[in-house]
């Protein structure tokens, strides 16, 4: 099971979140430029909720899949803080609802052979091992020397830190089992909740200060809830949910649009509202049957098996709601569906218990409830929701919507009315109830946009024949046969009359329910066939929305951004641009095809043959400062307020000298292997190198170490990982920028057109208005860059400039990623890219993107050119100002 794109998104924006609080320790800074680096320079501030803890969110709405997401946020984020604390061990503290997720979610994290389990596996070398909180309380294989060796996830629900009976108090209370945890190196009395007993489950937890991943965290944001997660000493808490609070640090959003184009769902919502009950539920039996005859020819076609499921939500007419629910089976019953199809599911009747809805082997077609299909339930066969309230009462749905979202297989199917749900209602009040339905997608992350109403086709208006006297209206519509047209008796639509409900006779052949007719097919309804035809084009024009933008931005982010279209005298022009990019051909996976495709060049794939542990381990410790990149809160600046330093970016002093007091007892040998793992641990992960190699190539470094460097590298350990995570980059970038003028001489890689302008930008800041800007406003530039634009936009021969934007524009991609300052687009048709190299710039990788740049122009052909611009001190082949504006002036 691979990440969506969406989800891929969502771990590169945790994944830069982390990198800019790595610069910016202060987790108001480091929320506020994440944002900025966006264009989002609207985005509220950063809300202290655990102080010193980074409490981030993703907004992810249902059958977005928060569960896989989180299973590969983990990596990330244990990879930044073992960059800290190489010797943390690895606990996840898996907070869920209630008890039906947690149930769920435990089994999904357990099971080796469920998708879930086996990315954990991957990311962290099958060393995994996931609990539940007896697991804990009895040391089940849980101990301080298992959990320094693996990944540990304990799933627990909110309320079992809440201490609310005899089993929750439990978790505060002394506890032999655990009493190992005492005597661990990176044992700390200082964090311990004194009110409690050292050995306890809690003190235990807040000594391995453990990454909380809050799932369904709109549930866990009140005053006491926040004052449990920071109960729990945690280092990091991620936020999974499809609703966030008001005090949520999103740092991702996923749009519905996102979610319908890969599949994950079935938007947009089709609502009907008919005239009474007994219409709902006609028309509810009639559509599902529809939808199954649709599945069965899909599967003959070579699809898969569906077996669609109508949720009739009852509506309790008294405290005591079970004849309620049996009244509506008898109802069902008397309509002659099988009683095996039917199943009751309330808080106090689940019928569906130990039933595996998916299978084939189940009949199961209609299940009657309330509000019982909660969060945790999940079932993609659920199609259909037919609200049976009273008709004077708005229908409410808001508990139940999302669980007919959930797309069957995470694929399109052939017929577009089994790619979307439908919502039956019979109320009065519509516009009310289409104010809940919207609440409904709220509470499930989707907005007014994911629905559509099918409005009932109506009859055409009676001739009236008019005599003397008066006008007396002709009811040329003659009454509908009993069994094939549908009801539209009116009657006060609060009572349920199986007479009046026309279904027609349903035979069973096997274990699938079809209608009484010859050609296999569902009787005749002309109002049911216009709201088919509705829902056909409500979900092509969806599909035509979400199409329109190949990667759109979700609404809710969207009003925080700082959005600059383009320039509308340039558009249709600019619009069709393609600048040219390396592509390589690589095979496409068929084990005995040898076709191959084009990709996108990326310098990492010129290292999958590099062996890193046989290169050259010549660096220079001696020059080893003591400014280490990691921050000490005591000695935060007078400015600076403590609450706010993210406390994982702490360097325990005391704890560390305690573990390094222990390796240096050992053996040399011993000492050696230990401080190999230590910075190993702390420099992560280098894709596509491998761990093994890794670990053997700094094994050989440290196998040089005499006694004295040693301890000096304990001591100094974070600037030792820096040097040496540089040299390995150094030898990265030599090995990729030989390989990569090989691979093009011998034209293996190629240029293509690929990089196509956006029709709007969303600048960090905006630059001083300088004509002939191709947007409204360009990114902010600095004052040589404005000095040479503003001359280069005075030439007449100059069409437009565009400020490119660092690490989101058009790429060079080489042996580096080299990102030019400016595009400029001359009256001739030509394409000059630019960069600029002024004195406040760090210009050491001049030269090297000098030459990739001229190799893209020579690739590129006689309408593209490359230029380096220098302020002072220009090197060959690069221009200074003057010269790069008579160049210009003649292209």
């Amino acid at each position: 099971m691979e990440l969506k794109k969406y989800q891929e998104t969502v771990i590169e924006n945790l994944n830069t979140f982390l990198a800019t609080l790595e610069q910016h320790p202060d987790l108001r800074v480091a929320f506020r430029e994440y944002w900025a680096e966006q264009g989002a320079t609207g985005m509220p501030a950063y809300q202290n909720n655990v102080k010193g803890v980074p409490h981030v969110c993703v907004k992810v709405p249902t059958a977005g899949g928060k569960t896989f997401i989180a299973v590969n946020a983990l990596a990330p984020i244990f990879g930044a803080i073992q960059r800290v604390d190489p010797q943390r061990p690895q606990l996840v503290v898996w907070l869920v609802p209630s008890l039906t997720i947690l149930e769920q979610t435990y089994r999904q994290l357990d099971d080796p052979q469920h998708p879930y389990r086996q990315r954990l596996n991957r990311l962290f070398n099958g060393r995994v091992a996931v609990y539940q909180k007896q697991d804990l309380l009895t040391a089940a294989n849980f101990s301080a020397d298992t959990t320094r060796g693996q990944l540990s996830i304990v799933v627990m629900s909110f309320d079992s830190f809440r201490a609310r009976n005899k089993d929750d108090r439990k978790i505060y209370q002394e506890n032999g089992y655990l009493a190992n945890f005492l005597q661990a190196t990176w044992n700390d009395a200082d964090c311990l909740l004194p009110e409690h007993a050292p050995d306890s489950l809690i003190n235990v937890l807040r000594q391995l200060r453990p990454l909380v991943v809050v799932d369904e965290s709109h549930n866990a944001e009140s005053a006491l809830s926040v004052e449990m997660l920071g109960n729990l000493n945690p280092a990091f808490i991620l936020d999974l949910t499809a609703t966030p609070r008001k005090n949520s640090n999103i740092i991702s959003y996923v749009d519905a649009m996102q979610l319908k184009k890969q599949h994950m769902v079935k938007l947009p919502v089709i609502v009907s509202n008919q005239p009474n009950k007994n219409r709902v539920i006609e028309s509810a039996i009639k559509m599902r049957r529809e939808l199954e005859h649709l599945a069965i020819q899909q599967e003959k076609d070579g699809g898969k098996y569906i077996r669609p499921i109508v949720l009739f939500q009852a509506q309790p007419r008294t405290a005591d709601d079970n004849t309620t629910f049996e009244k509506l089976r008898d109802d069902l019953l008397a309509l002659k569906i099988p009683r095996e199809q039917i199943k009751i599911k309330t808080a106090q009747i689940n019928e569906l218990k130990d039933t595996d809805l998916l299978s084939r082997d189940c009949p199961v077609r209609y299940i009657i409830t309330v509000n019982a299909l909660k969060e945790g339930w999940d079932c993609p066969f659920a199609y259909i929701l037919a609200s049976l309230a009273d008709k004077s009462a708005p229908v409410d749905v808001e508990q139940i919507l999302g669980r007919v979202l959930r797309m069957p297989y995470v694929q399109t199917h052939t017929h577009d009315l089994l790619n979307l749900s439908y919502v039956f209602t019979a109320s009065s009040r519509f516009m009310d109830t289409l104010q809940n339905i919207v609440k409904a997608l709220n509470r499930a992350g989707f907005s007014q946009r994911d629905f559509r109403t099918a409005e009932p086709k109506q009859p055409e208006p009676a001739p009236s024949l008019n005599l003397t006297g008066g006008t007396l209206p002709l009811n040329l519509n003659p009454p509908a046969p009993d069994n094939t047209q549908p009801n539209t008796t009116d009657d006060d639509g609060d009572s349920i009359d199986p007479g009046k409900i026309n279904v027609g006779v349903i035979t069973r052949t096997g274990n699938t329910e079809t209608p009484d007719s010859s050609d296999d097919t569902p009787p005749n309804d002309p109002l049911l066939d216009d709201l088919k035809a509705q829902a056909e084009q409500a979900n092509r024009d969806y599909e035509a929305e979400a199409d329109k933008d190949p990667d759109p931005v979700p609404e809710e982010q969207e009003k925080h951004m700082n959005r600059q279209k383009m320039q509308e005298r340039w558009q249709e022009q600019a619009s069709k641009l393609q600048l040219p990019q390396f592509f390589i051909r690589v095979p496409t996976g068929g084990f005995f095809s040898e076709e191959e495709a084009l990709q996108r060049f990326e310098r990492r794939e010129l290292l999958k043959e590099f062996r890193l542990s046989q290169q050259e381990t010549a660096i220079n410790f001696e020059a080893v400062d003591e400014q280490i990149y990691r921050i000490d809160l005591k000695n935060v600046g007078k400015d600076d307020n403590p609450d706010y330093q993210a406390t994982y970016l702490k360097i325990d002093q005391r704890k560390r000298a305690t573990l390094y007091e222990m390796i240096l007892k050992n053996p040399i040998a011993s000492q050696k292997r230990d401080l190999s793992g230590l910075l190993a641990k702390g420099i992560g992960n280098l894709y596509p190198i491998t761990e093994p190699e890794i670990k053997n190539y700094i094994r050989r470094i440290v196998d040089d170490f005499t006694q004295e460097q040693i301890v000096d590298a304990l001591e100094h350990d974070a600037t030792y990982m820096r040097k040496i995570r540089e040299k390995v980059d150094e030898l990265s970038d030599r090995h990729i920028n030989k390989a990569f003028y090989r691979e093009l001489e011998l034209e293996r890689i190629f240029l293509q057109p690929s990089y196509t302008l956006p029709n709007s930008i969303t600048p960090k800041q905006n630059a001083p208005h300088i004509p002939k800007s191709l947007y409204q406003h360009e990114e902010n530039i600095g004052p040589f860059e404005q000095t040479m634009i503003n001359n280069i936009a005075n030439l007449d021969n100059v069409l437009w400039w565009h400020k490119n934007p660092s690490r989101k524009g058009f790429c060079i991609n080489g042996s580096r990623n080299h990102y030019p300052d400016f595009i400029i687009q001359m009256a001739s048709g030509r394409v000059v890219v630019l960069e600029t190299k002024g004195d406040d710039r760090d210009n050491s990788d001049s030269a090297a993107k000098l030459k990739l740049g001229k190799a893209w122009e020579k690739e590129a052909g006689r309408e593209f050119r490359y230029m380096m611009v220098f302020n002072n001190n220009v090197i060959e082949g690069a221009d200074n100002l003057a010269d790069a504006l008579k160049l210009l002036e003649g292209f």
